[in-house]
């Protein structure tokens, strides 16, 4: 790796720790708003409405930059029952196989999603009044990333630059 890859290699590790960081705090907000929703209204008969909706959405993102963090670094569930059993060109072409699959899947989402944004771009949340788009735009912010990724990773894979 020369010097330039290794200090691309070195910002997109921090932007991913940042990412992990923004999970961390998602979660911790998350945590505070609901077990506090509940001692309010078992204890105090009250609540705070807001917490409901922000934690809804803290949730999506959070989701959404998790299922991020772990196409990079390889970390989704799966099985190499039959794959583990293949040659090495039988096992690149699954793995492209399954990368242009995920990156067509991704591509659909990143549709789907947009379509969704434009629709909701004037709708507002009943309690927050914050514009409904955020949920929608977590979709976004995950598509265009994950399909960058998946565009290297398939790339890397029919070069033979990926290990098998």
């Amino acid at each position: 790796m020369n010097s330039r890859e290794r200090q691309g290699a070195r910002w997109i590790d921090a932007i991913c720790r940042g990412l992990e960081l923004a999970i961390a705090v998602a979660l911790a907000l998350m945590v505070v708003m609901v077990f506090g929703n509940v001692v309010l209204r078992y204890g105090f008969n009250s609540g705070i409405p807001v917490s409901e909706e922000l934690s809804r959405w803290l949730f999506v993102w959070m989701i959404f930059i998790g299922a991020l963090l772990a196409l990079r670094d390889n970390r989704h569930l799966g099985t190499d029952v039959l794959i583990s059993r293949l040659p090495p060109w039988g096992r690149r072409a699954c793995r492209a196989l399954s990368e242009a699959l995920m990156l067509g899947c991704t591509l659909l989402l990143l549709e789907g999603s947009l379509a969704q944004a434009r629709i909701n771009l004037d709708v507002e949340a009943p309690v927050t009044g914050i514009p409904v788009v955020v949920v929608y735009a977590a979709g976004v912010a995950f598509s265009v990333p994950a399909a960058l990724l998946l565009l290297v990773k398939l790339w890397r894979t029919v070069s033979g630059q990926e290990p098998q």
